[in-house]
């Protein structure tokens, strides 16, 4: 699998990163160890968490892999700030003094003295410069290497990349982490052009629309197995399981047909494939679902196949 540049930054990220938000709940300890590892043996690199995947779950499933072996300098380690489950709600906090714990608590879960990539995971109230300073600071002590921010709309990735590109010192943002799918391209708007006007790599969260872009929803289907069935990420899924979004998994699903390819795997080389994505984030519960989505590698999809998906699921990328 051939590495990508994080945007204009030094770092390079394999164009599939692997998601663990399922970590914790979906996905216990030694099948996140045996995803891991499968993950890295084929190529793999970008690792994707946050402290509130599973209330530290997550990040403590990744800290125990890295202490039975496998090789931290294979893996580009990127969590989040800001963004917390406390007393059963979520906070936004993203002040200096939160970010900088949120931080703390990430490394030791993690068992690793720094991060590849450090995001702000959501835009908060507290000033954006003291938001920023956060990053400076963590970059500065060794703690961080690379800076991003995640679910940024538009004008306020712009906002963030040109306050730290303003100052000689401030620790440039490298990426923004946002939805982008055959079911949601709202990105496309303004996300993706700020990215591209500011050298920022753009890591596609939910690059299978979620789970219904692999056709096991079709026609109604709910398997029991399925994160459509729990009762902890129903919700997640539910808005993609509605009339306006069959037409799009029936294209997809039609096309894999043609291609001899899974409707997973045409949807996220759509994704891979896109203006300005460094890497398609995918979150496999499953080895099986893993090697699956692993397998297209060297493999794309025909002009004529993306854009026919660009015209039914809400016209032509104007900057493909």
């Amino acid at each position: 699998m051939e590495p990508r540049t994080l945007g204009n930054s030094g770092l390079h990220v394999s164009p599939i990163g692997l998601g663990t938000m399922a970590w914790g709940r979906d996905v216990d300890a030694a099948t996140a160890r045996r995803l891991l590892t499968t993950f890295v043996d084929r190529g793999g690199s970008l690792v994707d968490t946050a402290p509130a995947y599973g209330a530290g779950a997550a990040e403590r499933m990744i800290g125990a892999a890295l202490a039975r072996g496998i090789p931290r300098d294979e893996l580009v380690v990127a969590t989040k700030a800001g963004f917390v489950v406390r007393g059963g709600k979520r906070i936004i906090d993203t002040s200096r003094g939160a970010l900088l714990d949120d931080l703390a608590g990430s490394l030791r879960r993690l068992n690793t003295t720094y991060l590849d990539l450090w995001q702000i995971h959501a835009w908060g109230d507290a000033p954006l410069d003291e938001t920023l300073a956060a990053a400076d600071t963590a970059v500065s002590r060794g703690m961080v290497r690379y800076v991003g921010v995640s679910n940024f709309v538009g004008w306020q990735t712009a906002t963030a990349a040109t306050w730290q590109a303003a100052m000689p010192g401030r620790a440039r943002l490298s990426s923004v982490q946002v939805e982008y799918s055959l079911l949601a391209r709202r990105a496309e708007v303004e996300v993706v052009g700020a990215s591209q006007y500011h050298g920022l790599g753009l890591l596609a969260w939910s690059a299978l629309g979620r789970g219904a872009l692999t056709g096991k929803y079709r026609g109604g289907r709910m398997p029991a197995d399925s994160r459509g069935a729990s009762h902890h990420f129903s919700w997640f899924l539910e808005p993609y399981l509605q009339p306006r979004s069959a037409a799009i998994c029936d294209a997809v699903a039609h096309a894999a047909q043609g291609l001899g390819l899974t409707p997973a795997q045409v949807a996220l080389l759509w994704v891979r494939d896109a203006p300005q994505v460094s890497s398609a984030l995918v979150g496999p519960r499953t080895v099986e679902q893993l090697d699956e989505l692993m397998d297209v590698d060297g493999k794309e999809l025909v002009p004529a196949i993306v854009s026919a998906l660009d015209d039914i699921s809400g016209g032509p990328n104007a900057l493909r």
